[in-house]
Formats: structure tokens, sequence, C-alpha cells
């Protein structure tokens, strides 16, 4: 999720008013956002729009488009001033709502003045806050440095934006460029909505390459150094690929251009957000040049997910996503599609591509069916509720999500759709798969960029146009269940089942550098934070739970020793089918705690094997498609 930069002016046409409380004449404008304290933390915007005299309440960006949450990050503002012929209007913050400024145009004014800048912060609560630029990165979110009236749509507002950067830098974006002049790009008018939706990667160390695709898709890499930007043929062959391939299952495209945005940096960290012509894309700084981490199913799979949401969730999106500006709540009842379905995709896309090897695949799709396993907060709390508690769960602190549950809707999802794609391929003789389903609900013709909202029923019908089947009940009771169990079902039927043994596979070695932990979740039941050792994700049930451990306390020694990894992995091989105790001693606060960790048994990591009595599905379903 995102962190931007600004500046803005504004200039304009006429546009009828849309309430008698607006005070704006004509919602176009133009904006200056000097970029070049990025580093810092720190965007500067200056925006003017034409108004008329009365009452005028400019609203901040809140509910943004694949945040699926009020995250936008007002609290970030500093410097905020409204001018008219040079003078300053007084504003108050609404009580309620605290993304809405009220004001009163006085008479004879034709134009709002509004300046103030955008200071963002390492480790914020809301995503938005988070760190997105070093000393060599920024990424810009214009949602941040923009302001809307009240009462006006997204589409019905224009903004003509111009960004100046750090010197010697470059930048990629969707946006369409009108010219530069030194360190400033002039972008071509848009309306509120493209612009929002197309951020801005710009960097110090910048690389451009051609992906192909009929309608042209690009990759811009910025990195904290050149050589990591040393992306190999071989991946980038790939990546092509990726593009074949998802024009293959869905048949059309819903962009004049694609531009896969990619930061590589330890200090920004990992993410993924979707946009209908872009994704930013986040990950470590050696994430293209370390084959440890070329092993990663998180990174495999994030461009893939990305990318498949220009389709789902972005051209289709949900009823309640489609809101038409960023005041609106969001309700996320079909997240289950939206990221349930993306999810699954990605990882198909991952495999059809090559941007991981079979092994990979099968290491990756074991990771998610074991993570289901020890989702304990199942038995109280149904799929649905996590999709329509979405604005909670993004902002949930991770140490309880076993119990709590959280963002489920995307793994949980998956499988079912990897369920309900192995059952159209059985009863359809494999005539037909989730594939038609795709290229029916997403496909052609080819578009530019617009949005198809749809709801429960549209999908319903779909899948029964695919295979006529009682497609609601299927969902309906998998959504709304109450149970225990994880849903694996789609993975057994697919000719595959769960194990565990002692070797960690290279996949998760790959997750485990990529996020900097060590993960002993499916054997005593926490991870490590590799900076400190310092406890997370505890698993109801399993040894540190019962032996009262709770999270963030800092792992000081095993058996009397210091802590290692190593250690704490020799303490697990060295053991066998009888219970013992593996003596753990941890700071939690100021203070110094023993406790008595009974296990028995090795090591455990999840991988998948065949079960020779059901037909591999799953190999099919990860075999690419003809072009």
């Amino acid at each position: 999720m995102p962190l931007s930069l600004r500046r803005l002016r504004a200039a304009v046409f006429m546009l009828p008013m849309l309430l008698a409380h607006t005070a704006l004449s004509a919602p176009i404008a133009t904006l200056e956002v000097d970029a070049r304290e990025a580093p810092r933390g720190i965007e500067r915007a200056h925006l003017v729009m034409p108004v008329k005299p009365g009452k005028l309440t400019l609203l901040y960006p809140k509910w943004l488009p694949g945040e699926h949450q009020p995250n936008g990050p007002v609290g970030s503002l500093a410097g905020l001033k409204f001018l008219v012929d040079g003078q300053p209007l007084t504003w108050q913050r609404d009580p309620v709502d605290m993304f809405a400024f009220h004001m009163t145009v006085p008479r004879g004014a034709n134009a709002l003045d509004v300046s103030f800048e955008v200071d963002a912060t390492q480790g914020g609560s809301a995503p938005n806050a988070l760190r997105t630029a070093t000393e060599s990165i920024a990424i810009i979110h214009w949602n941040e440095l923009v302001f809307s009236p009240a009462g006006v749509q997204s589409d019905d507002m224009q903004i003509e934006a111009k960004l100046r950067l750090p010197a010697g830098w470059s930048l990629g974006t969707a946006l369409a460029r009108a010219g530069s002049s030194g360190d400033t790009t002039q972008f071509a008018p848009v309306s509120m909505t493209t612009l929002v939706d197309s951020p801005v990667l710009a960097g110090r160390y910048f690389r451009t390459v051609e992906l192909g695709g009929a309608a042209p898709v690009y990759l811009h890499l910025a990195a904290d150094g050149e050589a990591a930007l040393d992306i190999t043929p071989q991946h980038t062959a790939q990546l092509r690929k990726l593009v074949e391939q998802a024009t293959a299952l869905f048949g059309a495209t819903h962009y004049k251009e694609y531009h896969f945005l990619w930061s590589l940096s330890d200090i920004i960290g990992f993410e993924g957000i979707e946009h209908h012509e872009s994704s930013d894309n986040r990950s470590v700084e050696r994430s293209l040049i370390d084959d440890d981490l070329r092993h990663s199913g998180s990174i495999a799979t994030l461009l893939p997910h990305e990318y498949t949401h220009s389709w789902n969730g972005k051209f289709r999106r949900p009823e309640g996503l489609a809101t038409g500006n960023y005041e609106a709540p969001m309700r996320g009842d079909l997240l289950w599609v939206y990221e349930g379905l993306t999810e699954y995709l990605g990882m198909v896309l991952a495999a059809r591509s090559g941007l991981y090897s079979p092994a990979d695949a099968h290491d990756d799709w074991a990771d998610l069916a074991a993570g289901l396993q020890i989702r304990k907060g199942r038995d109280w709390r149904s799929l649905a509720d996590t999709a329509t508690g979405a604005p909670i769960s993004y902002s949930q602190a991770p140490e309880w999500q076993e119990r709590t549950r959280a963002t489920d809707f995307y793994d949980e999802s998956a499988m079912l759709w990897m369920e309900a794609d192995v059952l159209i391929r059985a009863k359809s003789g494999g005539a037909k798969s989730l594939d038609d389903f795709c290229k029916l609900f997403y496909g052609p013709p080819s578009t530019a960029p617009k949005v198809v909202p749809y709801g429960f029923e549209d999908v319903l019908k779909a899948l029964d146009t695919v295979l006529p089947y009682d497609w609601r009940t299927f969902w309906t009771e998998r959504l709304n269940r109450l149970r225990a169990d994880a849903p694996l079902q789609g993975l057994t039927s697919a000719g595959w089942r769960l194990r565990f043994d002692s070797e960690e596979s290279n996949e998760e070695k790959g997750n485990d550098a990529l996020r900097k932990r060590s993960n002993f979740l499916f054997s005593l039941g926490f991870l490590l934070v590799d900076d400190g050792a310092v406890i997370t994700d505890l698993v109801p049930g399993f040894p540190a739970d019962l032996a009262g451990i709770s999270p963030d306390g800092h792992l000081i020694a095993v058996d009397g020793r210091k802590y290692s990894k190593e250690l704490l992995q020799d303490a697990l091989k060295l053991g066998g089918n009888e219970e013992r105790s593996i003596k753990l001693l941890v700071q939690k606060d100021d203070s110094f705690l023993n406790f008595d960790a009974r296990y028995a048994g090795h090591a455990r990591f999840p991988h998948i094997e065949r079960d020779p009595a059901v037909a591999d599905t799953l190999s099919a379903i990860l075999s690419p498609r003809a072009p």
C-alpha cells in the first residue's frame, strides 16, 4: 500500500454544480508536486481549483481502492492552507468525519489555492503511513496529495499533474506524459480516478524492460543499489510469458498499456497493490539476484497476483467496492472473489509462466494448506465474516491471528476456488475448467480501462453457464460454515495430499529469507523474527502456546545455551518420538521467564505428495496454456 508526493496548481473547464452546498465551479485542477525531499519523507503539494462563492467542503481521500479500509493518511498532513487571491480562508475540520474540511468562499472569488505537505512516517498503523521512500527510491501516491469537493464523483474531476523529482532520478507510471523540463515531468490531464489509480515509481537507480503484449506491458525497476537491477534474461522471459499466459487465460485485456512498478529495497518492505494499468510491487533489494529469494512463493506470485487484479478487481469489481468516490464506505463481502480468486490465479499463472518451478509451486500449495490447518479461529468465525470484516482485519496485529483469523479470504478462498476448478473439470470430463469462467466473466472484447460491477448472483450465473450446478449451495455452505477443520478438499480432489517431514523446502527457505524469519510454526508453534529472535504468530494448542509463552518475547536461550536458529533446529533434530522438554528462556518486557515446551518428534515442514488413488488434476491446472 502506498505513499506519495505533490504540488498542485489548477486551471479549467466548467461543469454544473452537483450540490448547492458546493462552491466549486469546475472540478478541474492542475497539481504540482515537489518530491525533491521524498527521501526525508516530505512531499509538498500545491493545488488550484476554480470555485464559486459560498460554502465549500473539501474531502481528503479516505477509502482507497485496493486498500479495503479507510486508511488515507490524513494524519500525515502538515502546513495545510486554503487561500483565495492570496488571502487565507478560515477552515474547520468536520467533528465527525476527520477527512472533511469546511470553509466559505468569499464573494468575487473564482479560484481556490490549496498548499500542504505530507510527512510520511516509518511504522505507522495505517499502511499508507508506512515508509515508501529511501535515499534512492520514492513511490508517489497521488491520493495523498489531492482534495476533492464533496458531492463530486472522482470520474468527474479532471486534474493536470506535474511532478518534480530529485536531480537525476527516472520514473515509471501508467500516466501519459505531456512533456518534461529538467527534473519536472508534466502529465496529460486525467480524471481524479485515473490519477489516484496511477502511482509513480521513481529512483536514482532505475531500469525499464519491455515485456511485449498486444497492449504493451512494461516493467519498471527501482532499487537502493544498481546491482539489484540485474534481472536475468531467463527472468525477463518468464515475465514475458506471464503476459502471454494471462492474455490466454482471460482472452482480452482492459488496459491501453500496463506498467509493473517494482521497488527493490530492504527498507521499504514487502507489499503489492493493484491498479488498473499498473501495480505497485515491493520486495527486498536482492529479489532478482539472490538464488534463495528466487524460490520464494511470495516473490514468485507477487507480480502475477497484482497483474490478475487488472481483470479481477479493476475491470470487474464487486458492487460494494465500486463506490465512485473515496468517501463512501466500501463493502468487502465479495473479497473471496476479488482477492481469493486472484490469489488462486496468481499461483496458477506463476506456475504457467515458469516464475517458479513445479517443485516450488507444489511447496507453495503445501505452505498454503498447512497454514490453513493451524488457523484455529475457524470454529467461531466464518470465512464470509473475514471478508465483511476486512477493514479491521488489515490493521490487525499479527501475533494472535491464528486465534482471531484475519484476511483469510485470500488463502482459504484460493483453496475453495481450486475445489471449484477441479469440480468443473471432473463433471465436464475435462472439457471445461475455471479458465472458461475467467474468459466469460473477465474476457472479450478488449477495452480501455472501465469498471463493470458485479454481485453474487452474477458470479453464480457465470459459473452455471460454464457448468450447470448448484453453485449457490456450494458457495453459501463454504463461506458461512463454522468448522475447525481446514478446507483442503481442493487439494485432495486435485490428487495431492499434505504431509510433513523434517526437511524445509527451498520455497520455504526463500520465504524465510524474504521475511527475515525462522519458521517453527508446525513444530513448536511460533515464528521467530531473526532480528532479536522475537516470538510471533503463536499457534493455539501447540507446545509454545501450552507452555504459556506469549508473543513479542525475545528467545534468549535453548536448553541453557544462548539461542541461535541452528541450536533450536538441532534440539528438534536430536529428539525422538517420545515426548521431551525443550527448555526456553524468554525475555518478556523486563522479565526473564523459563518455559518447558513439551514436544515429541522432529522438525515439521509441509510438503504435498501424490495420492495415486485420485487423478492428478493439479498438474493440468498448473500447465501452460497455448498462447
